[in-house]
């Protein structure tokens, strides 16, 4: 009887080791991160504009030190790592140079910006030859002086290609001057100038093509209509409309007449 129990007991337990290796196994296979690459047809950041950013550490944070910082030609930053590439967390203080985000911001637009992918390396001081880390980031927040569009604070957050992330992609209007709608003297309302997505880090699209080609008096584009890489999760209603083109006014129609 004992001989018999024990032999139960030792099948249960090599049963429940089994269950546990094979949810183990399961779950390794889940966690395997999944490669994501830009498909033909879509957008892809021009490599033109592929940029190292050079930052160095900032030890502390402060009015006075930002202050200090942005008069030494540097701009007070944060890296936050999220891992998740969705929330804040550990975040590492840095200053970037002034001129070399002023520039970036000129050159791309704004919006643009802030849907693009760079390189960063911190080093202990600029143009020191030692990196103390490089990691790709996407910048998240820039704030802009409201009189003199300076930049005051730039917020990056870690990008790993496990990593999925909220961006506001910005959209590209084309076809206008082939628009059976505006070649009847109509007007393009644009109602968004960019639409949030969550989006594989390695895939992010540097923008969305709107095409407005067929488009007719009356007429709209929603946020579903929008053409993205299908790995793209859109994080708004996908009826919500994007652009419309508007009916000539009822004063006007008379004036025609």
């Amino acid at each position: 009887m004992l001989i018999r129990r024990a032999a139960a007991q030792s099948t249960t337990a090599i049963l429940h080791h089994l269950r546990r290796f094979s949810t183990a196994a399961l779950l390794q296979e889940i966690d395997t991160p999944v490669q994501f690459h830009y498909l033909e047809g879509f957008p892809r950041p021009d490599p033109k504009y592929d940029e190292t950013i050079h930052a160095i550490p900032r030890a502390i944070s402060g009015k006075n030190i930002a202050a200090k910082e942005r008069t030494a030609g540097r701009v007070p930053s944060i890296v936050f790592e999220a891992e998740d590439g969705q929330h804040g967390g550990n975040k590492r203080l840095i200053s970037v140079q002034t001129n070399q985000i002023k520039k970036l911001v000129n050159h791309l637009g704004q919006s643009f910006f802030l849907s693009r992918l760079f390189e960063l390396e911190v080093r202990p001081e600029l143009g020191s030859d030692e990196i103390v880390e490089k990691v790709r980031v996407l910048p998240r927040k820039l704030h802009l002086h409201a009189g003199t569009d300076a930049v005051l604070n730039v917020t990056f957050i870690r990008a790993p290609s496990s990593a999925w992330l909220k961006v506001d992609v910005p959209l590209v209007y084309r076809g206008d001057d082939v628009s059976p709608g505006l070649k009847k003297g109509s007007a393009l309302n644009i109602i968004k100038r960019t639409v949030k997505f969550l989006c594989p880090a390695d895939i992010i699209p540097p923008y969305i093509d709107v095409d407005l080609s067929e488009l007719d008096v009356g007429q709209k584009i929603v946020a579903g209509d929008l053409k993205v890489h299908p790995a793209l999760k859109l994080l708004r209603s996908k009826d919500e409309a994007v652009c419309k083109i508007m009916g000539a006014r009822v004063s006007d129609q008379r004036k025609s007449k």
